[in-house]
């Protein structure tokens, strides 16, 4: 309830056009040139910073012992979907519904798209071969049933208490409830990949970084954290002022533009996490990111004043939320069936529906 009323202050200021928050709209006054200059300029701050937390990650995992994929499913995969988090939650503060939800669900799909090249590079075998876990199968099956959950919302009569829609605290309750399972799947796993001679192990390093405690890894990490969320500010109020400009839909918007600028840190850190060898924190990084980004939704249902989120959204922003789906099907696929080479034929067809999806929307 208290955080309710802290954000109706922060609208209530807004539209007094407070001094203390006059900054919010600075954007406004800057030229359309210089607003992409500086979206940009974001872009590279967050590829920086993701970049540098690939490395962070991997060496947590190694010191605590929790294993890549676990540290790539919740705090990697969390800590790169920071930016987007912010844009969202900022855009539904503004009242803008469609930008705020296709931002998460476009950002979900972009982002499944990235482990597609992440097969490409990856010469040795597929992808999902290699990084055969268990964890990774179950955050895929995770993810999908946290995918109907908005889907469920907008087909059932509109209801909200303190104008926060059920489905909004499930998303929350499945996501923490799926985290445990992880743990426990992974200290007490009932099933287990078949090694093959393609499969790369969890093996921790043992070079000189490596030998850092954890606790001295934390406090840049959380720096980096910080730094990519004022980045994904920054992008969200330039998406919002570029989208009025331009007279494009938040939709197209959220999903082609803010969702893949957003979602570099997960592109970054799924190469960088492949080239390194950590295959399990690669595809942990990126299924985490996306079951994280799952909660951008609740975080928006809180912060859209107008009614509940789900019924303020459109078609298209429910196209995107299929696609995401379908990819998520498709990739949950490829992890079980586990191609031994070359790129995997999910790879492929992850590919097609993403290349399909944006041919749609945009033309």
């Amino acid at each position: 309830m208290w955080f309710r009323n802290f954000l109706n202050l922060l609208a209530s200021l807004r539209e007094r056009n407070c001094f203390a928050v006059r900054w919010l709209t600075m954007f406004a006054s800057l030229s359309t040139p210089i607003l992409f200059a500086l979206g940009g300029f974001a872009g590279l701050i967050i590829l920086a910073t993701g970049y540098r937390m690939t490395g962070l990650s991997d060496q947590i995992a190694d010191r605590t012992g929790w294993g890549e994929a676990l540290v790539g499913a919740a705090l990697l995969g969390a800590a790169t979907s920071m930016s987007g988090t912010v844009v969202s939650l900022t855009s539904a503060l503004d009242g803008r519904a469609s930008l705020a939800f296709s931002n998460g669900i476009g950002g979900i799909a972009a982002q499944t798209a990235f482990l597609a090249f992440a097969d490409m590079i990856y010469r040795r075998a597929n992808l999902e071969h290699a990084a055969a876990d268990l964890a990774n199968v179950f955050q895929a099956g995770l993810l999908l049933l946290l995918l109907t959950v908005p889907l469920m919302a907008f087909t059932a009569p509109e209801v909200a208490f303190w104008g926060i829609h059920p489905a909004s605290v499930a998303l929350f309750v499945l996501y923490a409830y799926g985290l445990r399972a992880t743990a426990r799947l992974r200290e007490e796993p009932m099933w287990h990949p078949v090694d093959t001679s393609e499969t790369r192990t969890d093996a921790p390093e043992h070079d000189g970084e490596a030998e850092k405690p954890a606790s001295a890894l934390i406090l840049p990490f959380l720096l980096l954290l910080v730094l990519m969320a004022l980045s994904g500010w920054s992008v969200a109020r330039i998406a919002g002022e570029l989208s009025d400009r331009l007279e494009l839909s938040d939709t197209v918007v959220g999903a082609t533009m803010t969702a893949v600028l957003t979602s570099l840190p997960e592109l970054v850190t799924t190469l960088v996490a492949v080239r390194r060898g950590a295959l399990q924190l690669a595809v942990g990084g990126i299924i985490g990111g996306n079951t994280f980004d799952t909660l951008f939704l609740t975080l928006s249902d809180v912060g859209y004043r107008d009614g509940s989120l789900y019924h303020a959204i459109t078609a298209d922003d429910l196209f995107w939320l299929t696609v995401a789906m379908m990819m998520t099907a498709v990739l949950t696929l490829g992890l079980i069936f586990r191609q031994r080479h070359g790129i995997g034929w999910e790879s492929i067809g992850l590919l097609v529906i993403y290349a399909g999806a944006l041919a749609v929307q945009i033309l």
